[in-house]
């Protein structure tokens, strides 16, 4: 990182972060308006085919739906920045108090969802490597591939059909019985079946790269130089091995937020789980334009910004990054 100009640095992050959330307000907002469906049965519901010419012409204005397409995005750009983000045609009411009301659950699900998985993994893939080819490691390795080649849609029926309707221990959908959305005990018992489901699709996956990677580690020629000085195998691998792959595990990571996040979506729909999954489902089925442009811009920017987020603390700890970074601007300078 270039320390002698951290404003020019952090402002190019900055930069980057505005530019690409604008370049994809740009793609949402075209392609929302571009794709088959009729917005105003989302507003105007069954009316709507009821409706002569002139009432549809007069529909479409009120909802600002006849201005070309570059009119309307001006608008709702304009209207952004101000913080007023329109209302939700299908809820009749302002996007932001939708979304707050779902945001919560979703938080809940996808943020433990989230830690646990990588806390998980970073267990899992160090207990791999320190018994690696013996029995445990394959054990781990065969149960995990299997686990996660299931379909997250299907393993979530498998389970509710056991746990919700055979046995009966568990809830089948929502975030929480009705009227106990203050109960924790109530919310745990609804989030352990979306949680089993989010964790155990994506556990192994980034357990076996962590697993690799410090493998790679242990096989580099500063170990057998260790090993030489009378080092354990466990100083080895803490103090040196895991250390070193600090920057590789942020950018797992980073790098896991769309993937996690689709999930947790596609899990939220399957178990009727009132978060941004369902919301997201429910705004495009029904051409929920202002909802859906939202709801996509967010999840967009968390993606970006975890990202660049990694991007610059994977700087700030491997100096082999800061090095190469170096060696780019000097050569930059001298062609200039």
């Amino acid at each position: 990182m270039n320390r002698k100009n951290p404003y020019v640095y952090y402002g190019k992050k900055i930069l980057i972060f505005l530019l690409s959330v604008l370049l994809l307000s740009v793609v949402i907002f075209y392609v929302a308006r571009l794709a088959p469906g009729d917005p105003l049965v989302s507003y105007y519901g069954d009316r709507v085919e009821k409706m002569s010419m002139a009432e549809r012409e007069w529909a479409e204005e009120n909802l600002g739906l006849n201005d070309p397409i570059h009119v309307q995005y001006l608008r709702w750009l304009q209207n952004a920045l101000k913080g007023n983000f329109g209302i939700s045609f299908k809820y009749k009411t302002d996007v932001l108090e939708v979304i707050g009301g779902r945001l919560v659950n979703t938080l809940i699900l996808g943020g433990i969802g989230f830690v646990l998985i990588f806390v998980l993994a970073l267990g899992l893939g160090i207990l791999c490597a320190w018994h690696e080819e013996k029995w445990l490691d394959k054990l781990i390795c065969k149960v995990g591939t299997i686990i996660s080649c299931i379909p997250e849609f299907w393993l979530s029926l498998i389970l509710i059909l056991i746990f919700a309707i055979y046995l009966r221990w568990l809830p089948s959908s929502s975030a929480y019985s009705i009227g106990k959305a203050k109960d924790i005990s109530d919310r745990i018992l609804h989030l352990i079946l979306p949680m089993t489901i989010v964790v155990g699709s994506h556990l192994w996956y980034y357990a076996y790269m962590i697993r690799n990677k410090l493998l790679e580690e242990v096989r580099a020629e500063y170990v057998l130089l260790a090993k030489s000085k009378g080092l354990d195998k466990k100083s080895i691998l803490f103090r040196h091995c895991l250390r070193n792959i600090i920057p590789s595990y942020l950018s797992i990571m980073a790098i896991s937020v769309p993937h996690i996040l689709g999930g947790t979506y596609i899990i939220e729909t399957v178990f009727s789980y009132p978060g941004i999954g369902t919301l997201s489902y429910e705004s495009a089925r029904y051409q929920d334009y202002n909802l859906l442009m939202l709801l996509c811009i967010l999840s967009g920017a968390v993606v970006i910004l975890c990202n660049i987020i990694a991007q610059t603390i994977n700087e700030h700890i491997d100096p082999r990054m800061r090095e190469n970074e170096s060696i780019e601007t000097t050569e930059v300078t001298e062609i200039g």
